[in-house]
């Protein structure tokens, strides 16, 4: 399991670095100088060559781009916007946590209603449990977050008076984001949950555990949901994904200041800096994701692990 892990974590090393470097690459060939945007159009000539000297665009591409990742990767060091001085590192420290907050409450409310909503749609498979849970489903799958938290803003905030509708004045103003943020990804597990619990419900271990008169809450428990998971928890990182591209859109509706709005405001300003800074910094995190939950879908699927265990064995064995 140990070799596992690290030929995992090795596995990050390359694909953070491929992510980079695209994401260079691509900004710099959007047309447009950076140096022309940062001074205006009122700058002469002389101006903008000062500054591409300054920033550094007069060398070549390949120059600038390990110059870029010497400083990101060893330096942590993401440069300045073109409009502010305020490094994008302190930028990044002081609002990812409010992003992380409202994706990680996300991330558990999804799992605390989805996972239970399409094992008990499968349970009742055709009834009309089944029916309302995959109801529920198909309108989380097909209104966006933005329409969610819209309406949810118009009931608890505008017309009940129960929640604030912007800021994050205090841990009340995160019970509408991570509610709007949610609905499309315990939509989106509850179908997979459904379907792997199906699965396992037509397989014949829980045939011969019924035919043995096992009762079928112990058929369900103990057999049916330890298998039906595993496609689930390998399903999580996506549904982690989904809850974080939710949250961008979602940080604009309720003016909460995290990386979907400092995203956004780089994307209208073309403040190529900051945008690079920041799909780096969530492509590290989406990387950190996928790792643990590769680490847990070993640890819980018993193929991966006795595959594992029998090649340390095996290795024990020619020692």
């Amino acid at each position: 399991m140990i070799k596992y892990t690290i030929k995992r974590i090795l596995l990050m090393i390359p694909v953070i670095l491929g992510v980079t470097a695209l994401i260079f690459i691509l900004l710099s060939l959007v047309p447009g100088d950076p140096a022309r945007l940062i001074l205006g159009n009122e700058a002469t000539v002389e101006m903008v060559a000062a500054k591409r000297e300054e920033l550094g665009l007069n060398d070549n591409l390949i120059v600038r781009l390990f110059r870029y990742i010497k400083d990101v990767f060893l330096h942590f060091d993401f440069g300045t916007g073109y409009y502010s001085t305020t490094p994008i590192a302190s930028e990044i420290i002081e609002r990812l946590p409010r992003t992380m907050t409202i994706a990680f409450f996300g991330i558990l409310v999804t799992i605390a209603i989805g996972i239970p909503l399409g094992v008990l749609a499968a349970v009742h498979q055709n009834g009309i449990i089944d029916r309302i849970c995959m109801l529920i489903s198909m309108v989380g799958v097909a209104v966006p977050e933005f329409c969610v938290a819209m309406i949810l803003v118009t009931i608890f905030s505008s017309r009940l008076g129960l929640l604030p509708s912007h800021g994050i004045s205090s841990w009340v103003c995160y019970i509408m984001p991570v509610m709007a943020t949610s609905l499309a990804s315990v939509a989106g597990l509850a179908r997979n949950a459904r379907n792997s619990t199906l699965e396992a419900i037509r397989s014949d271990y829980v045939t011969t555990a019924r035919s043995k008169g096992v009762k079928e809450w112990k058929v369900i428990v103990h057999h049916v949901l330890p298998n039906s998971m595993i496609p689930v928890i390998n399903s999580l990182a996506g549904t982690f994904a989904t809850s974080m591209g939710g949250t961008i859109i979602i940080e604009n509706v309720f003016s909460i200041p995290g990386m979907g709005q400092y995203i956004v405001t780089a994307i209208n300003n073309r403040d190529y800096n900051i945008i690079q800074g920041s799909v780096i910094v969530l492509a590290i995190i989406f990387s950190i994701i996928m790792l643990i939950v590769d680490l847990l879908y070993a640890q819980i699927d018993p193929r991966i692990k006795a595959q594992y265990l029998s090649a340390g064995k095996r290795r024990k064995k020619v020692q």
